[in-house]
């Protein structure tokens, strides 16, 4: 029994000493050494995402659920319908009830540094999912796309469908000038900064060139940034852009978001654009709606981001640390959240057109063709 509080005592002093040299976390209680055996039917992971009102978020939050459910993991899966402090309450309970981690996908990647810091205090790894949680040393982990790279593609698919640039991404010499508006994400979103400045590096060429002109003016990142991604927020500004520029038809809108895009198109058509003319709009995350509009002829294109990918990282990061092992990343440079660098791993994403949406979106199985009837 002597020989046996000793070997504990020992254990337990070099586990602090272990904690106290890393900002890595195993899970409450602590994972077994590497390659270690784990009950995960006895293990909860929390997973909290923003909202149900994008069908892509119920898509992430039943892809991360089932992946962790088929490792043997319990899984409290919550959403927060873009409530703040709902998602904080959300978080916090989970913390309590005893999760082993956490996966998340911040509203607003600012305001979870208190809520983090209780998780942290009971050594309960954190990682962030698709939205960088910003402001604290407390995440451990993201998985994402690479933002900036989606933001590259939506500008160069706007200046594809213009005749810009052709299929290869070469320019075909057309000199415009072509009248284009801008779109911008939620600025809460730290994403939406590396779409925009993707796409603006894009397309700053054209416009210092005069190929491309924006009617408004409004060529800001605040001035185009649309909180909370809400469709009628886009609806309103498109709405508002449209009194301003008078009589100028418009050739091309930069949209970040499908949802954003159908509230664009609402306004355009209700601005006198009919199907025949509308300008080539732009989106991201292949929702359905947006691709069945790709294929009436109204939106032009989508960035496909595969969620199954997504979801299948943020679980095997889960699933690594609980098994006393190290995550695999391919970026540790990219993502800082203003207290250090988070290290991550980023998925490819793809331009959907109408030419294409068969062999990226049903062939893959991520849709069944009747969905997009």
């Amino acid at each position: 029994m002597k020989k046996h509080l000793l070997l504990v005592g020992i254990v337990a002093v070099g586990g602090l000493a272990l904690a106290g040299c890393s900002g890595d976390r195993t899970g409450g209680g602590g994972a077994p050494e590497e390659g270690g055996e784990v009950d995960t039917s006895s293990m909860t992971i929390g997973v909290a995402m923003p909202t149900q009102q994008s069908e892509r978020w119920i898509a992430d939050g039943d892809n991360v659920k089932a992946t962790l459910e088929e490792m043997g993991y319990q899984v409290d899966l919550q959403y927060a319908n873009d409530d703040i402090p709902t998602q904080v309450s959300q978080i916090e309970n989970m913390i309590s009830s005893g999760a082993n981690a956490l996966i998340v996908a911040s509203i607003d990647g600012t305001t979870l540094t208190d809520v983090l810091q209780t998780a942290a205090d009971q050594d309960i790894p954190v990682i962030a999912y698709d939205r960088l949680i910003n402001g604290t040393e407390n995440v451990d982990y993201y998985t994402t796309f690479d933002n900036y790279q989606v933001g590259v593609q939506q500008a160069t698919s706007l200046l594809t469908g213009l005749g810009v640039l052709d299929e290869n991404g070469e320019e075909t010499g057309e000199t415009g000038p072509y009248n284009v508006e801008l779109f911008a994400g939620s600025p809460d979103d730290n994403n939406a900064t590396f779409f925009w400045n993707g796409a603006i590096d894009t397309l700053q060429p054209f416009m210092d060139s005069g190929v491309l002109e924006v009617p408004s003016g409004q060529t800001d990142f605040d001035q185009a940034a649309i909180l909370r991604w809400l469709p009628e927020t886009a609806q309103e500004r498109m709405e508002n852009i449209l009194t301003i520029i008078g009589d100028t038809k418009l050739d091309g809108v930069l949209s970040p978001y499908d949802g954003l895009s159908i509230g664009i198109i609402s306004a355009l058509t209700s601005g006198g654009y009919s199907a025949d003319d509308l300008p080539v709009v732009t989106g991201q995350d292949a929702e359905v709606g947006s691709v069945k509009s790709i294929l009436a002829g109204e939106q032009y294109s989508t960035i496909f981001k595969d969620t199954r990918l997504l979801g299948e990282t943020a679980a095997d990061m889960v699933d690594a640390l609980m098994h006393g092992e190290e995550p695999e990343v391919n970026d540790e440079e990219t993502y800082d959240n203003g207290v250090k660098v988070v290290p991550s791993y980023l998925h490819e994403s793809t331009i959907v057109t109408a030419d294409n949406y068969e062999e990226l979106l049903v062939d893959s199985g991520y849709y069944e063709a009747d969905e997009l009837k």
